[in-house]
C-alpha cells in the first residue's frame, strides 16, 4: 500500500455525516465564556455551560469536529490499557478509585444526555476487552482485572473474547459504550454559537485575538487538543503526542464487543454498523522512519479477515501527559480564569465528557470530587518521573539534531522521498514528489525550533518534540504550532 498524506484520508464518521457550516466571527464581541476548539471536548463544554445559563461561544480555526474528533474510534470506556495496577502503585488507592469512578461517571453522562436530547447516534452499551496473544502476559491481565474490580469497575478476567484468533486471555469491562461521534455532535452544535474559520492568534488575559476580531471573555477555555500558549502553563514540557492508524473493513463477521491489545504490535477493533474498525501502529509523532503502519494493518486484515475489503483509512493523534492522567482545570495559577483540557491519551471520548463536567463545575462554582486528581498543577513524582525524563530527552535531541553535521544534498533525494537536506549551508525539509518536483520548507518547527522528521506513511513533516505536523508545502496539519512552516 502506498503512503498517503493525512489530508487525503477520511474516517468512517466524516464519510457518513457532514456537520453544518457556520459563519466566522463577525467582529469584536464580549461574552461570559469562550471555548477555543470545536472538537468533542469544546462542544460538550460549551453545551454544558449554556445549560447553566452561561453566555458562551466556540471559536474553531477550521471546521467543527474537523480535527481529532472525526478520527477517533469512538469508544467510550474506562478501560485505558494496562493502567489501573500501575496507577494504584504510583498514585495510591484513593486516586486510582477516583480515576475509575470519574471515567465510569462520564460514560453514564453520555447515556443520560443522549436520552435527554433524544439523539440518534448508534449509542450502544458493550463489553470492552483488553487482550493479549502472548501467554507470558496472562498473569498481567489477571492482575489488572483484579485491580480494576477492587476499584469499583465491573471487570473480570476471561478466556472468551469473540475474536477470530487465539488470545492468552482478556480483561473484560462490562457496560462500556460506543457511538457515532458526529451523529452525536450534530444536534448539540445547533444549540450553541460556533464561529468556524476563526483562528486564534494570541490570548492576552481576558482578550482572545483572532484573525476575525477580538473576543473578550470572563472565562477562556483551551480545548484545542494541545495547549498552544507555552507560558504560563509550560504544557510543552509535560506533554507529548502519539499517532495511530485505522482501516475501515467491509465483508467481516460482526464483533459484539470492543477490543484493545496490550501487545507491541497489537490491534484495536470495534464494529460499526457494517464496518469493522481495525486500528494499530501506535508510535510517538515523528518516530516512524519506515512508514509501514498502514502496510502492517493491511497484512493483519488479510490474515484475520481474508474476505474483507478496505473501504476507508485514516490516522489520529493523541496528547499524553507524564503520568497518563489528563490535565483538566486551571491553565496556570497566574491565569485562574483560563481553563484547559488536554492529555486524553487514547481515550478522548470518555475524557471529553469528563473534562466538560469538570470545567462546567469549575466555572459555575460547583463542587466536583474529581477536580484535584485532574488538576494540571499536580505532580505525582512516582507516576510522572519516567515520562518527564523521556520527554526532556526527546526535546533535547530534537533541538540539537543537525547541529554537528551537514545532511545530504537535495540531489540525493529519490522520487517520493523526504529528507533533511543541505542547500548551500542551510538545512531544509525537502520532499521530492513522484514527478521529481522538489517541495522545500524550513527544517525547524515554528513552534519551538525542533528539527522535523519525515512521515512516509502520510507524506507529512512531523515534530518529534511536541507533535506539530505539516504537509510537504508547509501547511499546518496539527498543533501546537499555530502558523504555517514557510521559508
Amino acid at each position: 500500500m502506498k503512503a498517503i498524506c493525512s489530508k487525503e484520508s477520511a474516517s468512517i464518521w466524516s464519510k457518513t455525516v457532514q456537520l453544518p457550516h457556520t459563519e466566522p466571527l463577525p467582529g469584536a464581541i464580549t461574552v461570559e465564556a469562550a471555548v477555543i476548539g470545536g472538537g468533542m471536548a469544546g462542544i460538550l463544554t460549551a453545551y454544558l455551560l449554556k445549560k447553566q445559563g452561561i453566555h458562551v461561544v466556540v471559536l474553531e480555526a477550521d471546521r467543527t469536529a474537523g480535527g481529532q474528533t472525526k478520527n477517533t474510534t469512538a469508544k467510550i470506556t474506562s478501560q485505558h490499557g494496562i493502567f489501573y495496577k500501575s496507577l494504584l502503585q504510583k498514585a495510591g488507592r484513593k486516586r486510582a478509585r477516583l480515576y475509575a469512578c470519574a471515567n465510569e461517571a462520564a460514560i453514564n453522562e453520555y447515556e443520560k444526555l443522549i436520552k435527554e436530547e433524544n439523539i440518534e447516534c448508534h449509542f450502544k452499551r458493550l463489553p470492552s476487552y483488553l487482550y493479549s496473544t502472548d501467554e507470558t502476559r496472562r498473569t498481567e491481565l489477571m492482575q489488572e482485572a483484579q485491580t480494576a474490580a477492587s476499584l469499583g469497575i465491573p471487570a473480570y478476567f476471561t478466556e472468551r473474547t469473540g475474536l477470530p484468533f487465539q488470545t492468552a486471555g482478556a480483561v473484560c469491562f462490562e457496560r462500556q459504550a460506543q457511538f457515532h461521534p458526529l451523529e452525536f455532535l450534530k444536534p448539540l452544535t445547533e444549540k450553541i454559537s460556533i464561529y468556524e474559520k476563526t483562528r486564534v492568534l494570541k490570548v492576552k488575559k481576558h482578550v482572545i485575538i483572532t484573525d476575525r476580531g477580538n473576543v473578550t471573555a470572563k472565562h477562556i477555555i483551551f480545548a484545542s487538543h494541545y495547549p498552544f500558549i507555552n507560558i504560563p502553563g509550560l504544557f510543552f514540557a509535560r506533554l507529548h503526542q502519539d499517532r495511530s492508524y485505522c482501516l475501515g473493513l467491509s465483508g467481516t463477521k460482526r464483533l459484539d464487543g470492543m477490543y484493545y491489545s496490550i501487545d507491541k504490535e497489537g490491534l484495536s477493533l470495534r464494529w460499526s454498523e457494517d464496518t469493522l474498525l481495525l486500528g494499530g501502529g501506535s508510535h510517538r509523532t515523528g518516530k516512524n522512519p519506515s512508514g509501514r503502519e498502514y502496510e502492517a494493518l493491511k497484512m493483519a486484515a488479510k490474515r484475520y479477515f481474508p474476505n474483507s475489503r478496505i473501504e476507508v483509512l485514516w490516522s489520529a493523534q493523541d496528547c499524553i501527559s507524564h503520568d497518563g492522567i489528563p490535565f483538566i482545570g486551571a491553565y496556570s495559577i497566574f491565569r485562574p480564569y483560563w481553563h484547559v483540557t488536554t492529555g486524553f491519551k487514547k481515550w478522548g471520548m470518555t475524557s471529553s465528557m469528563l473534562s466538560a463536567m469538570l470545567i462546567r463545575d469549575r466555572i459555575c462554582g460547583l463542587d466536583n470530587p474529581y477536580k484535584d486528581l485532574f488538576r494540571p498543577q499536580r505532580f505525582l513524582l512516582r507516576a510522572s518521573f519516567k515520562g518527564l525524563l523521556a520527554d526532556i530527552w526527546e526535546s533535547t535531541k530534537g533541538l540539537a539534531k543537525g547541529a554537528f553535521h551537514l545532511p545530504l544534498k537535495a540531489e540525493g533525494l529519490s522520487p517520493d522521498q523526504g529528507k533533511i537536506v543541505r542547500i548551500g549551508f542551510r538545512r531544509y525539509a525537502c520532499y521530492k514528489d513522484q514527478t521529481g518536483r522538489l517541495h522545500k520548507i524550513s527544517a525547524r518547527c515554528p513552534h519551538m525550533g525542533c528539527q522535523l522528521e519525515w512521515n512516509p506513511a502520510e507524506r507529512s513533516w512531523d515534530c518529534p518534540c511536541h507533535g506539530s505536523r505539516f504537509d510537504s508545502d508547509g501547511r499546518l496539519i496539527d498543533n501546537p504550532a499555530q502558523i504555517q512552516n514557510r521559508l
